[in-house]
């Protein structure tokens, strides 16, 4: 993670800090339905630990931070849409808690759930 030196000392923000806001963040998004691994491996790793941060890799890049993203979005809902929300809330999210940019915001959407909704035959 970027690292900023002030005059009184360091400041030095985790990525478990940065991907927690990212995951409140997320969560306000309409058609975002849950969080996704990247990988099997990954999945069963962080399934048995019970992180709330599944699914939100931070990093950064020439002292911007870089977030990806692996989510599950409701199926019938323009992807596209929900994606470009995602990028906007994070980067909103994150840039106004941490005070340092976001460089990107990267969505991968790992699959689809229909809603639980009852159908009605009218």
């Amino acid at each position: 993670m970027p690292t900023k030196d002030e005059s009184l000392g360091t400041i030095d923000i985790s990525s478990a800090t940065v991907a927690t806001i990212a995951s409140q963040a997320i969560n306000q998004c309409y058609g975002v339905v849950g969080m996704a691994s990247k990988n099997l491996a990954d999945g069963i790793a962080r399934a048995l630990s019970r992180d709330s941060r599944r699914g939100i890799e931070v990093s950064s890049l020439d002292n911007e931070i870089v977030i990806d993203v692996y989510v599950i979005v409701e199926y019938g809902v323009r992807i596209k849409a929900v994606a470009e929300s995602i990028q906007h809330t994070v980067k909103f999210h994150v840039e106004k808690a941490v005070g340092w940019p976001v460089h990107s915001v990267n969505v991968y959407v790992q699959g689809l759930r229909m809603s639980k909704e009852p159908r009605t035959n009218g």
